[in-house]
């Protein structure tokens, strides 16, 4: 017989069961990581010069918005979903309590 499956908080799915609880939070710290990973290559992208790879980016026609730091920036805004749902979560809590 097959066991329920729920969705978490983080939008996966887990099965109830012995490793259900491990997968989920593995899910979850997963999705937390990537925007703080993309600011962090961002930074080092800015502070770096971007390599071989920036200088082929930064010959476009705006020179300002050109280089990979700003594409990383863009990276982690839109990855930022897991944590404005993890700050919204603990608002909430404290606001029940």
């Amino acid at each position: 017989m097959s066991e329920p499956c729920h969705s978490n908080t983080a939008g996966a799915l887990r099965h109830d069961g012995e490793g259900g609880a491990v997968v989920s939070g593995i899910i979850r710290w997963l999705s937390l990581a990537a925007a703080p990973t993309f600011a962090m290559m961002a930074l080092l992208a800015a502070v770096a010069g971007g390599g071989p790879q920036g200088s082929l980016c930064s010959a476009t026609v705006l020179p300002l918005v050109g280089g990979m730091a700003p594409m990383y920036l863009l990276m982690s805004a839109f990855h930022a979903a897991p944590w404005l749902r993890l700050i919204s979560e603990r608002r909430d809590e404290i606001s029940r309590n």
